[in-house]
């Protein structure tokens, strides 16, 4: 399976164009949150009437899932929680997001919400647990923000990653997490794009204007994860044994010229 991993677009529309040109060479598309820009000048909800166009015109294109991010809650569930119901509706339409459980091939794909509050959080605790009764053959989790004492949620400074997907992650042990949220971790000194918790590799794709956008590249046929960014191009092999047995290359693998 080929999966391209995108995070924290944050309403540019240059980088959903790219997006939306390269999604054909892939067999998954993952938007790990944060479509939408607070600080934009343009008002939320016409920022969600344009995603919600892009997201369309990305799954005829391939399969997508996307989870909510802290920039993309737009009203307040029953319990006075903030969510993000826009993609909600989305899910009801038939686009994997928040709360989602779907499979692909031998994979089991659980998509996370943005938690706001403890109800919230015990939901999503709910969904993991349930989920791992399912798992047959490799597990991925889309959530927004990365584990917590971990170099892909390294601000520089300190952690700014989740304490409860770290204790997920030690619990449930799934192949991959894929996040974004911190920006700058996989640029900053101490800081990474991967990281192995036990058997769980965690992902930050990590965010910046230019297009195209920093992403990640997974071959899971032959194991092997690629990031590509203003940074340059790393690489690390998903069978290894080494924590972070990451490489710099001048130029992408082969299977992603194909």
């Amino acid at each position: 399976m080929r999966i391209l991993v995108v995070a924290d677009l944050h309403y540019s529309l240059p980088q959903y164009d790219w997006l939306l040109a390269e999604a054909p060479r892939y067999d998954l598309v993952v938007i790990a949150g944060d479509h939408v820009d607070l600080s934009s000048p343009v008002d939320g909800r016409a920022q969600i009437v344009v995603i919600s166009k892009y997201l369309d015109l990305l799954r005829e294109q391939t399969r997508v899932v996307t989870c909510s991010g802290n920039h993309d809650l737009d009203s307040r569930d029953g319990n006075g929680e903030k969510t993000a119901k826009w993609l909600e509706d989305l899910n009801a339409t038939g686009l994997p997001a928040d709360d989602s459980t779907i499979s692909m091939d031998d994979t089991l794909i659980s998509v996370c919400r943005w938690w706001d509050g403890p109800l919230a959080q015990a939901r999503l605790a709910a969904q993991l647990s349930r989920d791992a009764g399912q798992v047959t053959g490799k597990w991925f989790w889309v959530h927004h923000a990365p584990c917590f004492d971990s170099p892909t949620s390294w601000s520089g400074s300190r952690s700014l990653g989740d304490k409860a997907v770290l204790e997920w992650i030690r619990t449930h042990q799934p192949d991959m997490v894929f996040s974004g949220h911190v920006h700058q971790s996989p640029f900053t000194r101490n800081g990474s794009w991967v990281d192995r918790i036990g058997k769980t590799w965690v992902f930050n794709v990590g965010q910046y204007l230019g297009v195209p956008p920093a992403h990640i590249a997974i071959n899971t046929d032959v194991n092997e994860a690629v990031w590509l960014s203003m940074a340059g191009i790393q690489t690390v092999k998903l069978d290894g044994e080494v924590k972070h047995p990451v490489h710099a290359q001048q130029r992408p693998p082969e299977w992603m010229m194909l």
